[in-house]
C-alpha cells in the first residue's frame, strides 16, 4: 500500500473491488453484449445459453452481496435520502460504491433479473426455441413474455448509457472508475477504512449455488429447440 500526496493532502492506494465483483462485472457486460449480437444474428439457441449464464451470473452477485467482501455487500452501500445528501455535500469517504452508484447498481441488476425472467418464459415466433420455463406457461403468455423481453432490453440499454455518462462525468473530475474495476486498487484518502476482505470459497459457494439454480432450471424443462 503506498502513499501517495494528491493536492496537498495525502492518499492512499488500497484494494476497492474483489476479483469477483470484477469478473462478474465485465462478464456480464461481455454477456449482455453475445446476448444482443446472438439474437440479431439468428443464433437463437446461443442466445438462451447467454441467458442461462447471465442468471447464474446474477444468482452469484446476488449471494455475494451478501457474504462477500465489504464493499461487495449491499449492507456497505446500499443508503437512504441522508447518505445521499452527505455525497453531495462532500462528505461521503467510504470506498467502493457511493449512495448514488449504489442506486444504479440496483436498478441494473433488477432490470437483467427482469429481462432473465421474462426469457425463461419466451418462445420464438416460430414455436421453434423456447426458454428453459416456457413449457410451464401458456402459449399466450409466452408471446406476451417475449414481446416485453424485447422491449425491456431498452430499459438495460438506458440504464448501461447512464453508466457510461457517469464514468465519463466523473472522468472529467479527475476520478477513474474504470481501471479500479479492471485492478482492483484506487487512490482513497488516507484514513479510509480498508476493505475487508470475503473468503475465497464463499465465492465459489455462491457460484456453485448459481450454477445448480441455474441447471435446475434448465433440467426440469422442455428442450431449447426441436
Amino acid at each position: 500500500m503506498s502513499r501517495q500526496v494528491s493536492g496537498g493532502g495525502k492518499s492512499l492506494r488500497q484494494v476497492v473491488w474483489d476479483l469477483p465483483v470484477r469478473i462478474f462485472h465485465w462478464l456480464l457486460a461481455a454477456l449482455i453484449l453475445f446476448s444482443w449480437w446472438s439474437v440479431h444474428n439468428h443464433h437463437t439457441d446461443w442466445h438462451i445459453w447467454s441467458g442461462c449464464a447471465i442468471l447464474t451470473l446474477v444468482i452469484f452477485r446476488i449471494l455475494w452481496g451478501f457474504v462477500g467482501s465489504s464493499t461487495a455487500r449491499f449492507s456497505s452501500f446500499v443508503r437512504g435520502p441522508r447518505a445521499i445528501a452527505a455525497y453531495w455535500r462532500g462528505e461521503w469517504v467510504d470506498i467502493g460504491h457511493n449512495p448514488l452508484g449504489a442506486l444504479s447498481v440496483l436498478a441494473l441488476l433488477l432490470a437483467v433479473a427482469i429481462q432473465v425472467g421474462f426469457g425463461l418464459i419466451s418462445e420464438d415466433e416460430d414455436g421453434i426455441y423456447m426458454g428453459p420455463l416456457a413449457g410451464l406457461v401458456s402459449t399466450d403468455t409466452s408471446d406476451k413474455a417475449r414481446h416485453i423481453h424485447e422491449l425491456w432490453f431498452n430499459v438495460i440499454l438506458a440504464l448501461i448509457a447512464l453508466h457510461l455518462l457517469a464514468i465519463l462525468y466523473y472522468r472529467f473530475r479527475g476520478k477513474k472508475l474504470t481501471l479500479p474495476m479492471i485492478t482492483g486498487s484506487a487512490e482513497v484518502p488516507s484514513g479510509t477504512e480498508p476493505i475487508r476482505r470475503g473468503k475465497w470459497w464463499m465465492a465459489l459457494i455462491c457460484l456453485a449455488i448459481g450454477i445448480g439454480i441455474t441447471r435446475w432450471i434448465i433440467a426440469g424443462a422442455p428442450p431449447f429447440g426441436s
